[in-house]
C-alpha cells in the first residue's frame, strides 16, 4: 500500500540530510497517516489512511 493520503492525496516529499559540516545525503518525508473506518452510505464501513492534518479539517467541518 502506497503512503499517500486517500483524500488529500500526500505523499512523500524528498529533501536532504545535512549534517553539521554540510554534507548532503539524500532523506524521505513521509506524510503523518493515520487509519480510520468511515461509514459508506449504503451503511458499511470501511478503512482508509488518511494524513493527521486532513482528518483534523474533517473534524472540524463535521
Amino acid at each position: 500500500m502506497a503512503r499517500k493520503c486517500a483524500i488529500s492525496g500526500k505523499g512523500p516529499m524528498a529533501g536532504n540530510n545535512v549534517s553539521h559540516a554540510k554534507n548532503r545525503t539524500k532523506r524521505r518525508f513521509l506524510p503523518n497517516l493515520r487509519t480510520i473506518r468511515i461509514t459508506l452510505e449504503d451503511g458499511t464501513t470501511r478503512k482508509i489512511r488518511i494524513s493527521a492534518s486532513e482528518l483534523r479539517t474533517m473534524k472540524k467541518n463535521s
